[in-house]
């Protein structure tokens, strides 16, 4: 016969361990549902804080993708990610250029960096729960930002569908444009993203 609990399981994610009534009043999906829609309406108010810049704005969208991996947990904030995107095709006015939305816009020259804020988000979470050192944590943080980059500079290089009707820049021109002016931006969000993330379990710790 199996023995009873008489602890529940700690909580995995950020969010969990700070909002336990939740868990205990909401039926999961219901929870699920809630986190996932307001990770992306974190996702496109993030989008909106921006640098313009061509042929890829400068924007908070992945500092917001890096914590919503690492606050909900990988598959919830992958999930919240897809929702924003699936709101974007569906043409909601979510992403950072004004006015632009719907399935063409993920052939243009952002398309590798929004489809690259589902793996990253995932990735973050997989390094950031509950227990996980400090190291570990910006270690997941950089290698998820890091696919941001790259996937959005093999996009940018080969199969971006431009305005004078090319596909892609060349490598070399999307590294030039798409990573090297974001390098130093990139690493003060793994950096705030890390220092949030550390900052919250250690608060949930002395609750």
């Amino acid at each position: 016969m199996a023995l009873p609990r008489t602890h529940a399981a700690p909580a995995a994610s950020l969010i969990d361990a700070a909002l336990p009534h939740m868990a205990g009043r909401m039926p999961v999906w219901f929870r699920s549902l809630v986190f996932v829609a307001a990770g992306s309406l974190l996702l496109t108010l993030s989008a909106k804080v921006q640098v313009p810049m061509w042929p890829v704005p400068m924007t908070m969208q992945s500092f917001a993708v890096l914590f919503l991996g690492a606050a909900l947990g990988p598959r919830l904030g992958a999930a919240s990610v897809a929702f924003y995107l699936a709101q974007g095709f569906a043409g909601l006015p979510v992403f950072a250029m004004p006015g632009a939305a719907g399935p063409g816009y993920f052939l243009g020259s952002t398309g590798g960096f929004l489809l690259s804020f589902i793996p990253a988000a995932y990735v973050a979470g997989l390094f950031a729960a509950r227990g996980a050192s400090l190291l570990k944590v910006s270690a997941g943080m950089t290698f998820a930002h890091a696919l941001i980059l790259v996937i959005g500079m093999a996009w940018l290089a080969f199969f971006a569908q431009l305005a004078s009707g090319a596909t892609g820049i060349g490598l070399s021109r999307a590294f030039a444009v798409g990573v090297q002016p974001f390098i130093v931006g990139s690493v003060v969000k793994v950096a705030l993203a890390t220092a949030l993330v550390a900052a919250g379990w250690t608060a949930l710790r002395r609750r």
